[in-house]
Parts: C-alpha cells; structure tokens; sequence
C-alpha cells in the first residue's frame, strides 16, 4: 500500500533495538500509529487487536514495521509524542469471531441507516459503515455537498442500534476508495488498492500532456479528475524544458508558418502555410532559432528547407513456420461455411418450388380455368387439394365427342389412386369455348337426372373430407356429367 519494505532482507545490527511505533491498516485503507511497548515480534500481514479510539479494543493489519516506520512518521509529520495508543496483543480465536461478527452488521446497519436519512429528508449519502472489533462504536461515512444537520438522525440511530456513532464527512475520491471498483484502463481503482494520499489534480496536467480537454475521458469512477494524470507529469516537463512555451506564427519568406502540433518526447514541431495542407516537421531547437530571428525584425528561409526526414518504419513480412494442429487455417472459414450453408438452403428450397410448381401442372392441365363456387374464384389452395378431382373432370371432357376436336390421351395421376372406368354419358356438342360450372350443394337441379344430384352430394361430402384430411383427393371418385 504506497509503500515497500526494503529493509526486511537486511540484517540488523546485534545491538539494535526495534522501533517502538508500528503502522496498522484498517478498512477502506485506514492506518494509524500504535506503540509496541512490549516488544512483540510482528511481521507485515499479521493481525493484531490494538487500543480503540474510545476504549474497548480493534483489529487490524500490520502494514509497516521498523525504521521504515520513522521515515513515514516524518512524512506525514507525526511525532513520537502524538502516538499514544498500544498494541495489546496478536489477535486470538475469540478476537477474531468479535471482529468477524462485527463486520457482518456493517451492510444491514448501512441500509437502515440510509432508511432513516431519506425519511428525514437528509441530503447526504451515507456510503460506508466500520464498527469497532468490540461492537462497542460504529463509525458512518458520507458525503454531501454541503453541511448536513443530522442531530435528529444521530438520535433516531442511537435508539435503533445501540451503540456509540460517530459521523464522518470524506470526499468523493475517498468514496471511490472504500467502496472499490474498475477503471477505464482496465484494472482496480489505484485508491481502493495502493494510493493512500490524494494529490490535487488540475487540467494544467492533461495540457502539459497534449490531452483533450474532455472532462468525460478525463474523469474517473469518482467523478474527479484521474490521479494517474500526474504519474507522468514530471517527465513531460522535463521534456518541455527544449520546447518553446508560447508559439507564435513564424514569419519566413514563403509566408506565415502556423503551428499544428508537436512531439514532446522527438522534440518535433509541425508547422504548415496557409493553403497547403502538408505539414513541415522541424526541430524544436530550430524552431527557437526562427522565433528569435523574428524577434530581431528578420525573415527566416522557406521552413520546407529546414524539413527533416521521418524515417517511416518498414514493413517487413515475416514469415512463422509452424505446426497446424488444429486443422483449420483459414480466419474465415467460419464464414465459408455459413455461405455454403445458405447456398444449400437456397438450392432446397428452389428444388421443393420446381417440384410443386410440375405438380400443380400435372394436375390441373396445360391450361386450366379457374372454376366458380357461388359466383367467387376459388383459391389457388383449394385447387391444390382438389388436383385430383379436376383432373378427372378434365378427362371425362376430353372423352365427350366435340366433333373435330380429337381425343387426347389421359395424363398420368399424380396425386390420388387411378380412377375407375365409369364412362361418363354422351352429351351434345357443344361449342368450343367450354366453361366448367359446378353447381351448389343440394338435390339435382331442374332437368337433370335424381341419381346425378346424388353423385353430387356425394362428390361435395368427399369434397369436404379431402379439405379436412389434406389428402390431395385420394378418396374422391369420378363424377358424372
């Protein structure tokens, strides 16, 4: 946590005595200085119970031990008078199972005590909560934006828990430290892992850095700006040090020179002339030279003859000779299949259209007329189911004289069984222009026959049960004209 101990390999003198004060860490990156006055002999990770704040006792890590300890006493300007609390023992079972239980509490004690801040009203958000190893003291952390009177809550808290509260008031940075999280770059917020101490953070860093000022790319998990914007500062100003600081247009004889950007670490600055988009790398000592010439009142040569050359890198190909275990090389081998796939599908579906589309014609004809029931066209379905019918009622028309016209011969029978030979009865001749009527359900019409109005209701019941059973008119049987 901030710190390493690069002494713990070390041997110590024979007659050198330990020093007496020993960091502990607490939750959410707490640490505090305790007294080792018995001497006991810690290592960094064991856990320890010390002297509470108020009485009573806590537990907590070792983070520091040694002469490391005085080094980070300086550091944040303790003395060794201002530490008074002692470190009573190496923590046992029983310490343990308290401080255990204690933390158990931690996340129902939180929400009740949020419930109670929203039922009066409170604009705070109570974020954490840390009870003492004895369960003798809760300490509540919040923000807010500004001061928050909560006597009241203090009160009502008391009463519901039992306990001695303490309420206390940390950032929003420190927030994002004790509650934890993921950043943008990937991996574990820096003050929920190793980063104890904030520094201000200012947009002066994201300039000195060449960063947009996007408060949205600049900002982190608590809203602030990142702390990792001052991890490199100190190498980008003293890289800045051979950079001029304020940039003016040069003034050369093919013109104004305006300035578009620079690389801080190459110390390259580009500039370009009014109309001519490519832009002219010069070196930033150059650069000077220039800026003072104009300072004296001179014109500076064409900046294209003080260009440099960027070397661009290579692109070499390289070759990697390998074993291909697998047995796929291909990257989109994945998508050939899937194409292949298609294909097929496309192809099925084409041979089942193909395949219908010849059925359809074996059954109704070269061509057929679409018959009408009541006076409406049937639908392309329904002679579908009934191919079998019309193609008998085909037949029986070709077989009736029509004087000139010849016979034809029966096609084959695709869908149903083959007819039986009933000869149909001769009719008169009649014109060439043929229109097939099929008549209601009901008994024989005027003129007609008894026996063909029965052969008629019949044909309609089979009609039915062919609609019903989807069986193309495999039970129908020929009916007379």
């Amino acid at each position: 946590m901030e710190v390493h101990d690069w002494l713990s390999n070390l041997d110590m003198p024979s007659n050198y005595k330990p020093f007496q004060v020993t960091e502990i860490k607490f939750k959410g990156s707490r640490k505090e200085f305790f007294l080792n006055n018995d001497n006991i002999y810690l290592e960094i990770g064991e856990l320890v119970a010390v002297e509470g704040p108020t009485g009573g006792f806590d537990v907590g890590h070792v983070s520091l031990t040694g002469e490391l300890v005085r080094i980070q006493m300086k550091r944040r300007k303790t003395t060794l008078d201002q530490v008074t609390k002692k470190i009573y023992r190496k923590a046992t079972e029983a310490d343990v199972e308290k401080w255990n239980a204690a933390k158990g509490m931690e996340w129902e004690t939180m929400h009740k005590a949020r419930k109670l801040a929203l039922d009066l009203r409170l604009q705070m958000k109570i974020s954490d909560v840390d009870y003492q190893a004895d369960k003798t003291k809760a300490t509540f952390f919040y923000t807010a934006d500004g001061r928050v009177d909560f006597r009241e809550l203090i009160k009502k808290m008391a009463e519901s828990f039992r306990i001695r509260i303490e309420m206390r008031q940390i950032g929003m940075r420190q927030e994002a430290g004790r509650l934890g999280g993921i950043g943008s770059c990937g991996r574990e917020l820096c003050c929920s892992t190793w980063l104890t101490n904030f520094k201000t953070v200012s947009t002066a860093a994201a300039r000195y850095q060449n960063l947009s000022l996007n408060t949205l790319k600049l900002a982190g998990q608590c809203g602030k700006l990142k702390c990792c914007l001052n991890y490199e500062l100190d190498t980008y100003l003293d890289a800045l040090k051979d950079i001029p600081d304020k940039i003016e247009n040069l003034d050369t004889e093919a013109g104004y020179a305006r300035h578009q950007k620079t690389d801080i670490f190459k110390k390259i600055m580009w500039f370009s002339y009014q109309g001519d988009e490519n832009w002219i790398p010069v070196k930033a000592a150059r650069v000077k030279e220039i800026m003072a010439m104009n300072k004296a009142g001179k014109k500076a040569p064409n900046l294209k003859e003080d260009a440099i050359q960027i070397a661009t890198p290579l692109v070499v190909e390289k070759s990697f000779d390998y074993e291909n275990v697998v047995g796929q090389d291909s990257l989109t081998r994945l998508d050939e299949r899937s194409r292949a796939k298609n294909n097929r599908n496309n192809n099925q579906k084409n041979n089942r259209s193909n395949q219908k589309n010849n059925r359809d014609k074996g059954s109704s004809g070269e061509k057929n007329t679409q018959p009408h029931t009541n006076g409406r066209p049937q639908q392309q379905g329904g002679q579908k189911q009934q191919g079998g019918k019309q193609q008998q009622q085909k037949q029986q028309q070709n077989a009736a004289p029509k004087g000139q016209q010849q016979a034809v011969p029966k096609p084959a029978h695709v869908n149903g069984p083959k007819p039986q030979n009933n000869k149909p009865k001769q009719q008169p001749q009649q014109p060439q222009v043929q229109k097939t009527v099929v008549k209601a359900e009901g008994n024989a019409m005027p003129g007609e026959k008894p026996e063909q109005g029965r052969n008629k209701n019949r044909n309609n019941r089979r009609k039915n049960n062919n609609r019903r059973n989807n069986n193309n008119g495999s039970e129908n049987k020929p009916a007379a004209e």
